[in-house]
Formats: structure tokens, C-alpha cells, sequence
């Protein structure tokens, strides 16, 4: 099987070597530090549905799934997104480990960031700001990287891994750096990026790699991304978003902000993405009723795992991966 750094490995070899067994103790130490900070926080996990009539449609570029269903056409979950909100219902703050399946384009195979299976850590507070959002995400983040140099620190270091060098990244507040401003910084540098779309993969990682520690990005532009994300009542045109950025290249670990909640809003929004709303009758006929206002995120397990434990691409950071346009047991 070829992956993402362009480096052959059998489903044998890589499941058998040193590295993976560590980085699997790793990951290990690493959920139950995740389990263990929001438990404290007051938030309950929940198991989150894996297929269902519609997913997340905000995806760059990926496919989604479908599966017979009893002779429904259902899909895959992309994202727990829609899960989320409609969960405040029941709880309001709530965390889930979620499965999820993106058949990317294949030119992401060489970002060393994406799988088409892989496993995301989804958080959602009902009545939170995005600012809440964004220090529950630096919080747990700063947290389990702490957590992982005291429990694992031999792990770490056999997997090549300085454990004080990964606490320094975490000892200071995290910077932040508007859209705007990104793209500032990347045409400064001859990097082309437009002030009307997400940052792309490479500028990410151009990013990523002059960061000396993590960073979040925030007010991307309407239309950038999915009819959930929450438009700002005081500046028309941009969305009251987020995404946390890793340094050292290691690129996005987390993308959130706050929802919209409001019926009206959201099929306006839909419309303006070019969604279908008769797709997402069960979600609306929940909005119509009434869900919370809202604020979360997700962070991928294997691209925060691969930060951690230093792995060159992100397909060394699970027992059996998934790399797009291969295929894998």
C-alpha cells in the first residue's frame, strides 16, 4: 500500500512495527486524557449515529457515502455536526469520539493530513460564544499534550519526540490571527490566497510551519464554509468561526464556531450554498421548533496524534489506514 509520504508500507508491516505499537500507547494515553478533561469540564459523551439521511455538506472537495437502508438512500457520516445541536436538547455540553468517512480528492494525498476514514473528537456548549469554544479547544489541547509528556514520556522520546520542546508549545497562551490577516501574510510572501475562501492546504501549512506555537484563525468569510457556521450580527459577510492551527507544519488540528440556530437563517443559508432544504427535513422540523444557540468544535484524533508523536504523515497515526484513492484493508 503507497501512503501519504510517499513511503510503501504493508497493512502487516505497519501494524507490527515498533513505531505504530507505540504511537498506539500513545493515542491511548491521549483519549483517556480527552475523556478525562471534559468529564471534569461537565460534559457528557455521547455515541453519535454513523449513517443517517444527510451529513455535513461543508467539506472541501470530499465525496460522501451512500448505504442502502432499508431502501433508504442514507449517508455516511462526514461530520457529527447536525448530531451536535440537535444533542443540546438532551445535554448541554456534550463530546462524542466520532467516526467519519471522506472519500478526499486525491490531490490531498500529498497534504500528510487527510485519511478517508479517521475518528474526530466533536465538543458542542449549548448558549457558548465562539470565544468559549476556542478556550475549551486550547484548554484541552494544552491539557493533553501536558497530560502525555508526564504519563508517556518514554513513548515520546523512542518515537523521536522531545517531550520539553512539546510542553513549550503549550506554556504560553495560543496566538490568534485573523482571515484577513493570514492572507495578508501569505501574499507578503508570494503565496496566493483568496480573501474569499478557506485557507488552502499549502497556505495552512506555510502557516503552520513559521508558528512556534499553536494558533487559532478566525472570521472566515461567508460562503467559505457550511450553513451552520454563524454569521457575525455586527459585520455582515463574515462568519463567527475558527480553526486551530498546529506549528512545526504540522497544519489544522481543530475547526469550529458558532452555530446557527435560528430556522429561518438556516434555510437562507442553505439556499445560499447551494444545499437542497427538503434534504435536511428532520433537522429543520427540529429547528423549526426551536435548538439551542450554540458554540463547538472538532478535533481530529489521528492529526492531533500525529502532532503529538511527531509522525511524519497522518496515516502513521492509526492501526489501519485509509488513504484516499487507495485500497486498504
Amino acid at each position: 500500500m503507497s501512503c501519504e509520504n510517499d513511503a510503501p508500507v504493508t497493512p502487516l508491516k505497519h501494524i507490527s512495527a515498533d513505531s505504530t505499537r507505540l504511537m498506539l500507547q500513545v493515542q491511548h494515553a491521549l483519549l483517556a486524557a480527552v475523556r478525562e478533561f471534559l468529564s471534569t469540564r461537565g460534559f457528557t459523551e455521547l455515541l453519535m449515529p454513523i449513517i443517517g439521511p444527510v451529513t455535513d455538506p461543508g467539506t472541501r472537495g470530499s465525496k460522501q457515502v451512500d448505504v442502502d437502508y432499508y431502501g433508504h438512500r442514507y449517508k455516511l457520516m462526514t461530520s457529527a455536526i447536525l448530531y451536535k445541536q440537535v444533542s443540546l436538547l438532551a445535554c448541554d455540553k456534550i463530546f462524542c469520539v466520532a467516526p467519519n468517512i471522506r472519500l478526499e480528492p486525491l490531490n490531498t494525498v500529498g497534504t500528510h493530513r487527510h485519511l478517508a476514514e479517521f475518528r474526530q473528537i466533536d465538543v458542542e456548549i449549548a448558549g457558548a460564544a465562539r470565544a468559549d469554544a476556542m478556550e475549551v479547544a486550547e484548554a484541552l489541547v494544552a491539557h493533553v499534550v501536558r497530560e502525555l509528556v508526564r504519563e508517556v514520556p518514554g513513548e515520546l522520546r523512542a518515537l523521536g519526540r522531545d517531550p520539553g520542546e512539546l510542553a513549550a508549545d503549550v506554556r504560553e497562551p495560543f496566538g490568534c490571527l485573523t482571515h484577513a490577516r493570514a492572507v495578508d501574510e501569505l501574499r507578503a510572501i508570494a503565496h496566493e490566497q483568496s480573501e474569499h475562501a478557506e485557507i488552502n492546504w499549502e497556505a495552512e501549512e506555510v502557516l503552520s510551519g513559521k508558528a512556534a506555537k499553536p494558533f487559532f484563525i478566525i472570521d472566515y468569510p461567508k460562503g467559505s464554509r457550511g450553513f451552520y457556521d454563524r454569521e457575525d450580527p455586527a459585520r455582515p459577510g463574515v462568519l463567527k468561526s475558527f480553526d486551530l492551527i498546529a506549528p512545526a507544519g504540522y497544519g489544522e488540528l481543530a475547526s469550529g464556531g458558532e452555530r446557527e440556530f435560528d430556522y429561518t437563517k438556516i434555510v437562507t443559508r442553505m439556499r445560499e450554498t447551494g444545499e437542497n432544504p427538503a434534504k435536511y427535513r428532520w433537522y429543520l422540523e427540529v429547528a423549526r421548533t426551536g435548538i439551542p444557540a450554540s458554540a463547538g468544535f472538532g478535533i481530529g484524533v489521528e492529526r492531533l496524534t500525529r502532532y503529538i508523536t511527531g509522525r511524519s504523515a497522518v496515516w502513521e497515526s492509526t492501526a489501519f489506514p485509509k488513504v484516499p484513492g487507495t485500497a486498504m484493508p
